[in-house]
């Protein structure tokens, strides 16, 4: 469970999180939607302590994660740019993760093999392709067995078999008991794998419930266009 109570943050002058509360629990996907500048990535990275928050605590099973970095372990991530040393081979970069994470068992085969990464193996990161980039961003992400997942755009690159296989990937970890955070920009991804979103508008909580309630909440017939219709009544 991830407890997140009056989380302010800001940059210079500029308010990014405005007193944040949220409470999630354990198990089931999670999806963080808002329009670009609306607080997500910086709400994520707080949540991993890659942000230090001006005010406010997050507790992650009860535990507070400021100055409690070994809490990290227990958290699988997925970055929304991969940016890997271009001179590595995939296969080297596999191991140096692997090594660096010794506490934890990888299982790194069978995602090689879903996301067909065997021919590129021994091909230098810098030649490959944004979405084979992706692919092996992906391996890096679920070969460690952790119970809290954050990913951060996972569709980004990926061709439509990948794509499926990344929400096939998502289900069956869900089914293992996992909690997942997603943020995307693909609604029809959203709307197919997501238990629940989270909607941040300036920094603030907007919504939080079922896709099913958020149409019934803005009298819309589907998801695509109950997004836009917050989008549109706020910045119109």
């Amino acid at each position: 469970m991830i407890i997140i109570d009056k989380l302010y943050k800001k940059f210079d002058k500029n308010e990014v999180l405005k007193g944040i509360n949220l409470e999630i629990k354990s198990g089931g996907i999670i999806a963080v939607l808002g329009p670009n500048g609306s607080g997500k990535t910086t709400l994520i990275k707080s949540i991993l302590g890659m942000v230090i928050p001006n005010s406010g605590s997050i507790a992650l099973n009860g535990m507070p994660v400021k100055n409690n970095w070994k809490y990290r372990n227990d958290i699988d991530y997925l970055p929304q740019i991969a940016n890997f040393p271009g001179n590595l081979k995939v296969k080297e970069l596999i191991n140096m993760i692997k090594d660096l994470r010794t506490e934890k068992k990888a299982d790194d085969q069978h995602l090689i093999e879903l996301f067909k990464l065997e021919p590129f193996l021994d091909k230098k990161l810098s030649n490959l392709s944004g979405g084979t980039k992706q692919k092996v961003n992906l391996v890096l992400t679920f070969m460690f067995d952790s119970p809290l997942v954050i990913l951060d755009e996972p569709t980004s690159g990926l061709d439509p078999i990948s794509h499926l296989r990344l929400k096939e990937l998502i289900k069956v970890e869900k089914e293992k008991g996992k909690t997942i955070l997603i943020t995307s920009h693909i609604m029809s991804f959203v709307e197919e794998i997501a238990d629940e979103i989270v909607f941040l508008l300036e920094g603030k909580i907007y919504f939080k419930g079922s896709i099913d309630q958020l149409k019934i909440k803005t009298l819309q017939p589907d998801f695509e266009h109950a997004i836009a219709s917050i989008l549109t009544s706020n910045y119109a």
